[in-house]
């Protein structure tokens, strides 16, 4: 909020210094939050159906280069598990449009047993503008059920106006686990985010995935609304 000190001598003296030396802008905040409120028809992780409904609220502080995020999905039906995932990650710059992307993300679930309430994954990503397209590509390894992943994201948004834009995505991942059989997945979806401020934006989406896990349900979709806010 801007205070404005209404003194006397400046109403006589201020003119004519502000004209010669105007006053500066505010320095840009050392960090941001960012709250996210999101309900998902489904909840497919790597084309795997993890809950039919769940809402999945989150929190994220960035910092620079640094960010770190605290993720939840609480499914509408108990007959699904209850996730909290924490990750901290760090940006590096490669040049002016393409950034490495670093970090580690911690999945648990409390509603598990004591030897399977968490997991831990590490990542690496390149992220960056393919023609009119942006593109990352990453890979994950989760240490506890020794696990590689490799997950291509292309993405393109188009304009509509300065509070509207449609964003398309689609997404290609392998998975190949130490023991037993790999898989691969794939998936699209667009979502249509609405700036309702500068710091708040409400969005609504559909999203396909599906993937070629012998014996198991695919074939996804589901839709998406999300309020999120930015402090």
């Amino acid at each position: 909020m801007k205070k404005i000190a209404l003194i006397l001598a400046a109403l006589v003296a201020g003119a004519s210094l502000s004209a010669q030396a105007p006053a500066p802008a505010p320095a840009a905040p050392a960090y941001s939050i960012t709250a996210d409120f999101t309900y998902a028809s489904k909840y497919i992780f790597r084309g795997v159906l993890l809950a039919k409904g769940a809402f999945q609220p989150s929190v994220k502080l960035t910092s620079g280069d640094f960010y770190a995020s605290v993720w939840s999905s609480m499914p509408v039906d108990r007959g699904y598990e209850l996730e909290f995932d924490y990750t901290a990650g760090y940006g590096f710059k490669v040049d002016k449009d393409w950034a490495l992307d670093v970090g580690l993300t911690v999945y648990t679930y409390p509603g598990l047993g004591v030897g399977d309430k968490a997991t831990y994954e590490g990542y690496v990503g390149l992220n960056g503008p393919l023609g009119v397209l942006t593109t990352g590509t990453y890979a994950y390894y989760d240490f506890k059920l020794k696990a590689f992943t490799a997950q291509e994201t292309l993405g393109y948004s188009i304009t509509v106006d300065s509070k509207t834009s449609v964003n398309l995505a689609t997404t290609l991942g392998y998975v190949a686990p130490d023991a037993g059989s790999s898989y691969t997945y794939y998936g699209f979806g667009v979502t249509v985010p609405y700036k309702l401020s500068d710091a708040a934006t409400v969005s609504v989406g559909a999203q396909y995935a599906d993937h070629n896990i012998s014996g198991l349900e695919g074939s996804h979709f589901w839709g998406t609304l999300d309020f999120n806010y930015t402090f």
